[in-house]
């Protein structure tokens, strides 16, 4: 499929969340921009409080969003009936959580928790596609034990086997991997690569830990309710594995490119270790030239230096 063909899985435009109470206002997502294109794997990084979890419980029809635009698999969120809502939490949308009490019953067995949430009422269908999803998630050994007799890694395929039960056309993760350590962390991003190249299934996977970038191919950076850049990767992950000598050399070299994303409005943010770098933290503005093919931002309290944004 050429890339002219792959459509978008998820759009956001302009898209604006404001909590509001008797006492206060807060903007959680102001103008945010985003497309997710169908088959893709990427993760949304950001602080806390950036507004990363906002839009993901967004994008699963968990809350509305204030203005803007909002469609995922065709359907306009803003234009859902709850009814239809319900429908599209069931059948268009995994969630995977940080918190597996959010996904898992404890006194059931890895095979019931999966079995209790689908919509099979034959039997021996529903047992069939359990232990198939088990098996996908390469527990189908451990389908007997109780969650108090599984490890954090253990658990969290079994969320993700829920997750996929009834086939979704998005599998969204928010913080997957973290309750759980470093190694484990890195099976379960492995999983997550696996699912998406053998079911062509869109996965997005939000998380404060840029390390999972390794892991994809693209990085969305959010900030003050922005997406503010990209990390694209610069070789497929397919072809850093081939290259032996690339997985020994992925802690010192940079594996992805950082773009600053300019929104329709010509709105740029400039990388806050940039700004921390050069002590313009605080500065409310900056001069802006065009020099040849570059733009160039600087402080007029500062000499002008090699600090230039392309």
């Amino acid at each position: 499929m050429s890339n002219e063909e792959v459509k978008d899985v998820i759009l956001c435009e302009n898209l604006i969340k404001i909590y509001k109470t008797s006492e206060i206002e807060v903007v959680a997502l102001q103008g945010l921009d985003l497309s997710v294109k169908e088959g893709e794997l990427m993760a949304i990084i950001g602080n806390s409080g950036s507004g990363k979890s906002t839009l993901l419980n967004m994008i699963g029809g968990l809350d509305k969003a204030t203005a803007g635009k909002l469609i995922v698999d065709g359907k306009d969120l803003f234009k859902l009936s709850d009814k239809e809502i319900m429908k599209y939490k069931r059948d268009t949308v995994g969630f995977v959580w940080q918190n597996n009490a959010r996904n898992l019953l404890p006194y059931l067995t890895a095979l019931e928790n999966i079995e209790q949430v689908m919509n099979i009422k034959e039997i021996s269908k529903l047992r069939a596609r359990a232990l198939e999803l088990l098996e996908m998630v390469g527990l189908s050994h451990r389908k007997n034990n109780k969650l108090t007799e599984l490890s954090g890694g253990e658990q969290q395929r079994v969320a993700i086997a829920i997750a996929l039960c009834n086939n979704p056309k998005l599998l969204l993760a928010d913080e997957p991997t973290g309750a759980v350590d470093t190694k484990t962390s890195e099976k379960i991003l492995d999983l997550f690569r696996e699912l998406n190249k053998r079911l062509n299934l869109t996965i997005v996977i939000v998380t404060h830990d840029r390390q999972i970038s390794r892991k994809v191919d693209r990085v969305v950076a959010i900030r003050d309710g922005r997406t503010s850049s990209e990390f694209i990767r610069k070789i497929s992950y397919a072809e850093e594995l081939a290259n032996l000598n690339s997985i020994a050399a992925t802690d010192k070299e940079d594996t992805h490119e950082e773009l600053a994303v300019v929104d329709r409005h010509g709105r740029v943010q400039i990388p806050e270790e940039y700004m921390n770098k050069l002590g313009l933290k605080g500065v409310s503005k900056l001069k802006v030239e065009l020099e040849d093919k570059k733009i160039v931002f600087y402080s007029s309290e500062l000499q002008r230096g090699n600090y230039d944004g392309e």
